[in-house]
């Protein structure tokens, strides 16, 4: 029975989740309220905010991602920058359509923009914690704000519908190499 409560709970989180992000694609995050959300997933408020915490975390839960978790699974002859590397390179080939909605909703929102800055300090921080295991401090959350900040500036070419595989191999060759040369 464990199995079948679990996916009606999953059923339940996916259907909030939809509904809120074609309310918010239909009229701003600003302009909908919770209580509208909860309404038309068809559920209470209460059940709501015991899957999603806030109103944010209805569009900010899926823009995490678990870069700690990408590199601390590296198999151990693939370096740090080979393992974001190769989770970037995903990027390109992503839904377009279903992430420029994400990133029109974000986008109109001072909230959610405030949000995923605190979103992306997180992973940095989780990030630098995984380095710092095989680091020290100082290099690891080095580590982990140059290779999140080489994530960001890919991300917005793939909002800006720009990513290609070359800007991948560029992003990453130079995060490697460093700027001498340039």
């Amino acid at each position: 029975m464990a199995g079948l409560r679990e996916r009606k709970k999953e059923q339940t989180r996916c259907r909030i989740e939809q509904v809120a992000m074609r309310l918010f694609a239909e009229r701003g995050f600003d302009d909908v309220t919770v209580n509208e959300i909860a309404e038309a997933a068809e559920v209470a408020k209460v059940t709501l905010f015991k899957y999603f915490p806030s109103k944010e975390a209805l569009v900010l839960d899926g823009v995490k991602e678990d870069f700690a978790g990408i590199v601390a699974a590296r198999q151990d002859d693939r370096s740090v920058v080979d393992a974001v590397r190769d989770h970037c390179a995903l990027m390109v080939r992503a839904d377009a359509p279903e992430v420029a909605t994400l990133v029109r909703i974000i986008s109109g929102s001072p909230a959610l923009l405030v949000g995923l800055q605190a979103v992306q300090a997180g992973q940095r921080a989780e990030l630098a914690a995984v380095l710092a295991a095989e680091q020290d401090e100082i290099t690891a959350r080095l580590m982990a704000a140059q290779l999140m900040s080489t994530v960001t500036a890919l991300q917005e070419l793939f909002f800006e519908g720009r990513l290609t595989d070359d800007a991948v191999k560029r992003a990453f060759d130079l995060l490697e190499n460093g700027m001498r040369g340039h």
